[in-house]
């Protein structure tokens, strides 16, 4: 009797405890709200410059109001000019941009904002995104030099150390300025990484690009990578094919079975120094640039252990590729000779067999006469005593009054009718006199 009460009073405190938590679930959202309106403020135009910038096509923007204001972005610095990074930077994010395309110039905007105005004038961008062939919604940005160091600075991409252009930072900035969420990424890393970063990380309405995996299905141990694949997945691969078909843009030729294709010492010089072999018009890197979209290959200050180690690993994947194709081949002709071997004719006979019907060849020789499928003789007989025969002569058409279906009589038959007959008359005779 003593619980009855203890029950009471729990049943009558729960309506009071699940009114008390809706108030808090209110407060837990309006403060979430507040921070990110709070993030979005503090990254807002009291803090970004609004600074005018002049794009590919000659129109001025502002930076915060036009390029920055509500948007999900992808910054980077470069110049036309750079015979190193810029051009592997300006690879990685077209991969990144061939995932996004749906979406890029509606949701997610591209700035690349070169750190050299003086060369890269307005009509020297077009051109150098021309040749990149860059679509819409990546513009190509300049201005003065104290207004985009200016921007530089509030990104936070600009070295204290930096002396000369080439010293100028390889990051990327990405950015959703309506939440306030900013990050710096490496443009060197997996472009699938990168997309998935903006379409779902930063860019909640985008789709994400790569299915979401349980932990429970990861791998064990990671299968360690040799020196020459760590290098060429972070400093070829965006512009060179060297395995599969993967679906993405490509400035640069495939490798697959370059080995073979070149010289050893021609292609070690070219990986190690290809300004150099440019600026001498080498005949073979000459062909290549003009093929290419006169796009330079960059020099990526390899040393000669890390052009060795690239090359082992292009070999060693090519022979791996191309022993796959020979047995992915081999297995297509095999199958197919099987298929071909168990193919069985036997079916047109049960259906022969279902309809009632006799199956007759197409044709038959005997005693100099073609005979169809009827079993006639119509074979055309030549005018010309001593003529041979033409049994692929073109079949005569029935004769009138005779159905088509009825099969014709043969010489052979009016004999054997009036054998027939005789047979008859021999008969009724003999028992006439008996």
């Amino acid at each position: 009797m003593k619980k009855l009460p203890l029950l009471a009073h729990l049943f009558l405190t729960l309506p009071v405890a699940a009114q008390a938590s809706t108030p808090l679930s209110a407060n837990a959202a309006q403060t979430q709200l507040t921070s990110s309106t709070n993030a979005a403020e503090r990254w807002g135009a009291d803090y970004f410059p609004n600074l005018l910038l002049t794009n590919q096509d000659g129109k001025q923007l502002r930076f915060f109001d036009d390029l920055l204001k509500d948007k999900v972005v992808v910054i980077n610095f470069i110049y036309t000019s750079c015979p190193d990074a810029c051009p592997l930077e300006t690879a990685r994010l077209i991969e990144v941009y061939d995932l996004l395309k749906d979406w890029v110039g509606k949701e997610i905007f591209f700035y690349s904002i070169s750190i050299d105005p003086d060369v890269d004038t307005p009509e020297v961008l077009k051109e150098y995104a021309r040749r990149y062939q860059i679509g819409k919604g990546w513009q190509f940005l300049t201005g003065s030099k104290a207004d985009i160091r200016t921007v530089r600075e509030k990104l936070g991409m600009i070295r204290s150390d930096e002396q000369s252009l080439s010293d100028h930072t390889l990051s990327l900035m990405v950015g959703n300025q309506r939440t306030g969420r900013w990050i710096k990424r490496s443009p060197m890393e997996n472009p699938y990484m990168l997309a998935n970063t903006l379409g779902t990380w930063i860019n909640k309405s985008a789709v994400r690009l790569t299915p979401m995996q349980d932990f429970k299905d990861a791998p064990i141990k990671l299968r360690p990578l040799t020196r020459g694949e760590e290098l060429y997945r972070t400093r070829c691969n965006a512009c060179h094919l060297l395995g599969e078909e993967d679906g993405l843009l490509r400035n640069g030729p495939p490798l697959f079975g370059v080995i073979d294709r070149r010289e050893p010492a021609w292609l070690r010089r070219w990986i190690a120094e290809p300004d150099v072999m440019l600026a001498e018009k080498d005949p073979k890197v000459m062909e290549l640039y003009e093929q290419w979209n006169r796009l330079p290959m960059p020099n990526l200050r390899l040393e000669q252990p890390d052009v060795d180690a690239i090359l082992e690993y292009m070999k060693s994947e090519s022979e791996f590729l191309a022993a796959k194709r020979a047995r992915q081949a081999e297995e297509e002709r095999a199958s197919a000779q099987a298929e071909s071997d168990a193919y069985d004719m036997s079916y047109e006979e049960d259906a022969s067999e279902a309809s009632g019907e006799r199956k007759l060849p197409c044709c038959e020789k005997r005693n100099d006469l073609v005979i169809d499928r009827f079993g006639s003789s119509d074979a055309p007989k030549s005018s010309q005593p001593g003529t041979a025969r033409n049994s692929s002569s073109a079949p005569r058409a029935p004769a009138v009054g005779k159905r088509h279906d009825e099969p014709a009589r043969t010489s052979g038959g009016g004999v054997l009718l009036g054998m027939g007959l005789a047979l008859v008359l021999g008969v009724l005779h003999l028992s006439r006199r008996n």
